[in-house]
C-alpha cells in the first residue's frame, strides 16, 4: 500500500471534522504530564469539543481551501487541534482556563468563525462567556423588571389595594 493511501484517510477525518465546525484553535501540547492531558481531553469532551493531535502536514492538506486556512502558519513543531461545532468559545475557553494550572501548555492560534486570531486573540476569546450563560444572563435581565413589577403589585395588595393606595 502507497504512503499517500494510508495518509488519506487521516485527512479525511481532519476534513470531516472541520467541515461544519465553528472554531479551531491549536496548541502547543509539549511538557503536559499523561494526566494533565487526559484531564484536558475530558473537560473538551465534555463540552462536546474534539481534541486530537495530528501531524502539521496533515492538517495542512486538510485546511486549503476552508476558513481554518489561516491556521497554517500555526502549525509548527508539535501540534494538537481542538475543534467544536456548537459552541464558537468553548475551545479557547477550556484550553485557556487550563493553561493557567498547567504553564507547558501554549496557545499558537485559532480560527473563531472564519476570523483568525493569534494567542492573544484566543486569550481574549476565552474571558467570553458560552451561548448558555449568555443566554441565562439575558433571561435574568428580562425576567427581572417583570419580578420587580410583580413585587410592587404585590405589596398594593397587602396594604388593600389600589382604593388602600389612594388613600395613602
Amino acid at each position: 500500500m502507497a504512503k499517500v493511501e494510508l495518509k488519506a484517510p487521516i485527512v479525511a477525518e481532519i476534513s470531516e471534522n472541520i467541515k461544519d465546525a465553528c472554531t479551531a484553535v491549536v496548541v502547543d501540547y509539549r511538557g503536559l504530564t499523561v494526566e494533565q492531558d487526559t484531564r484536558l481531553r475530558k473537560a473538551l469532551r465534555e463540552e462536546g469539543v474534539v481534541y486530537k493531535v495530528y501531524k502539521n502536514t496533515f492538517i495542512n492538506f486538510a485546511i486549503k481551501g476552508t476558513d481554518f486556512e489561516a491556521l497554517a502558519p500555526y502549525l509548527e513543531g508539535p501540534t494538537a487541534i481542538a475543534i467544536s461545532k456548537t459552541d464558537a468559545t468553548a475551545p479557547a475557553r477550556i484550553i485557556a482556563k487550563f493553561a493557567k494550572e498547567a504553564d507547558k501548555l501554549e496557545i499558537k492560534g485559532g480560527v473563531v468563525e472564519g476570523t483568525a486570531y493569534d494567542a492573544a486573540g484566543i486569550a481574549k476569546i476565552a474571558a467570553i462567556p458560552s451561548r448558555d450563560q449568555l443566554i441565562s444572563k439575558l433571561l435574568g435581565s428580562l425576567q427581572s423588571p417583570i419580578t420587580n413589577f410583580a413585587r410592587v403589585m404585590n405589596q398594593l395588595a397587602e396594604k388593600g389595594g389600589a382604593a388602600g393606595a389612594a388613600e395613602a
